[in-house]
């Protein structure tokens, strides 16, 4: 803080005499970088906060949504954004992603399919998440036919070591039958891949902007954001993976889901609701 010229007047008295606010003397201007990412951080909320709401927005509806929000903002900023995210919009387009030369893409196996059972097939996805001082990538492995989470893991880059942990830590509950992924290199790498082959495990993959291919991940997005994410509005990292970890056992093993008939997805995974249906039910007043 810079000394006051006048050493024989107060600092509140020089600033009246100047008509200044006292407050304005200890004001430092932040770097112009600290305040671009500041600003893009701020973006890239409201970007996450309407793709979970309209995930089929791509960059020029996004620009234009950002834009009647008052935002100053270009597409080629809102494109950068949403890379940096890992969003894409599920329309279909051409393919104008750069995939890795030695990263093998493997076809979707899952059309027209019937799920029947428990560890028939498995999706995993990345999302998103908010924080009050930066972001965070979120990653989650999913049972299908349960909607049972069975590993997640939060980190503060893209790479693929988070997702390569996730899937050893799932693999721990069994093996399924087919595992669905999207195409985005941490999954397509072979220290993904590789643990999936030597299981003897066929892997599928969603056709590019076929965010669809893999809805019911999707969906589990959209309750982790509007049930915790932006209600809890997590400061940092540490707080949003012990928050994220109450929420999972919540969402496993207490919150009924109308498409499991009302029955929560631990229910479903561990066949409990199989057994709980085969049990009569004992008529009012013959309790013994």
């Amino acid at each position: 803080m810079p000394e006051p010229e006048n050493k024989h007047l107060s600092l509140r008295r020089q600033c009246e005499l100047l008509g200044l606010n006292r407050s304005s003397w200890y004001y430092r201007s932040k770097p112009r970088n600290e305040e671009k990412a500041r600003f893009e951080k701020q973006l890239m909320d409201l970007i996450d906060e309407q793709f979970t709401l309209m995930p089929f927005y791509g960059v020029p509806r996004m620009t234009a949504h950002l834009k009647r929000l008052g935002c100053a903002v270009g597409r080629d900023r809102v494109r950068t954004l949403m890379r940096r995210m890992g969003l894409e919009a599920i329309y279909p387009k051409p393919n104008t992603s750069r995939k890795h030369p030695e990263h093998k893409v493997y076809p979707y196996l899952l059309k027209g399919m019937e799920i029947t059972r428990p560890n028939q097939v498995w999706a995993t996805d990345i999302t998103y998440i908010r924080l009050m001082k930066g972001f965070a990538y979120l990653v989650a492995i999913m049972d299908w036919f349960s909607r049972y989470v069975l590993a997640w893991r939060l980190s503060n880059t893209l790479e693929a070591d988070f997702c390569v942990e996730c899937l050893e830590n799932a693999l721990e509950y069994g093996t399924p039958d087919i595992f669905n992924t999207d195409q985005g290199s941490q999954f397509t790498g072979m220290n993904f891949t590789g643990v999936l082959l030597r299981r003897g495990i066929d892997i599928s993959m969603d056709g590019r902007g076929r965010v669809f291919d893999n809805i019911f991940v999707e969906r589990l997005w959209r309750s982790v954001k509007y049930e915790n994410v932006y209600i809890q509005g997590y400061q940092i990292i540490p707080e949003a993976r012990l928050g994220l970890g109450q929420y999972f056992d919540l969402y496993n093993l207490k919150r009924l889901h109308e498409s499991l008939d009302y029955h929560t997805p631990w229910e479903i995974y561990s066949g409990i609701a199989a057994l709980k249906q085969s049990i009569p039910l004992i008529p009012d007043g013959q309790i013994r």
